[in-house]
């Protein structure tokens, strides 16, 4: 699940540091894809560090839910095929695309449908101290941390994720996931096709896409 859907779970959380590592696993990977942390079973002094790694297992129990459900399954599949035809002549993996897709596809509809708010998550966010953090990190076993610190400050500054709630902009949010990978991953027209698939499939799933999150919250045992 992307950023937005794993806050659904805490959406009524007040710590931070919480909120933070619900989705801490994903802006590392997004800040540096070399980066590898394993701090599940780790305990600290410091009980903002340790709600961090309360948040970071949840982030992995949620994942691990979301990635071998039927929902996911066969949603994705559905998307992989129907973006086939739109991404013709483009070096990108279609399975690949119809994960990230119907990620996005998930957190706009949690957008437009009430059911969170971005300024809330992005709030929590600055909440937290750089110290704390940093903390975590170094008890983690990360020794640079400059990278990511510079990856999470532009991430709070461009408050990106507002965007999301813009249908018509998943295909340019998918476009930018693929850069990370591969240098032109679509043309204009591309854009353009696969924005008519996520709109016309956002509009088959709107009905019951709350499925899926009253499924893994029935499932979860971290709070």
């Amino acid at each position: 699940m992307n950023f937005l859907s794993h806050f659904y779970f805490d959406r009524h959380v007040a710590n931070c540091y919480h909120i933070l590592g619900t989705v801490l696993p994903d802006l590392l990977k997004n800040a540096d894809k070399t980066i590898v942390l394993h701090p599940e079973k780790l305990h600290h002094s410091n009980e903002q560090v340790n709600a961090i790694i309360k948040g970071w297992n949840k982030h992995l129990e949620v994942d691990r839910y979301f990635h071998s459900s039927d929902f996911f399954l066969t949603r994705s599949h559905e998307l992989k095929k129907l973006l086939l035809p739109a991404i013709e002549g483009s070096p990108v993996k279609p399975f690949f695309l119809g994960h990230i897709a119907l990620e996005l596809i998930l957190d706009n509809l949690l957008i437009t449908t009430n059911k969170i708010t971005v300024d809330d998550f992005y709030d929590h966010m600055a909440g937290c101290d750089d110290a704390v953090i940093q903390e975590f990190l170094t008890f983690s076993g990360l020794r640079d941390t400059s990278k990511f610190f510079k990856f999470f400050n532009r991430f709070k500054q461009d408050g990106y994720l507002h965007t999301y709630s813009e249908t018509p902009k998943i295909a340019y949010a998918l476009k930018r996931i693929c850069m990370r990978v591969w240098n032109d991953p679509f043309t204009d027209e591309h854009e353009t096709e696969i924005n008519e698939v996520v709109v016309d499939y956002r509009e088959q799933i709107y009905d019951d896409f709350m499925l899926i999150f009253d499924e893994i919250d029935g499932k979860l045992t971290i709070s």
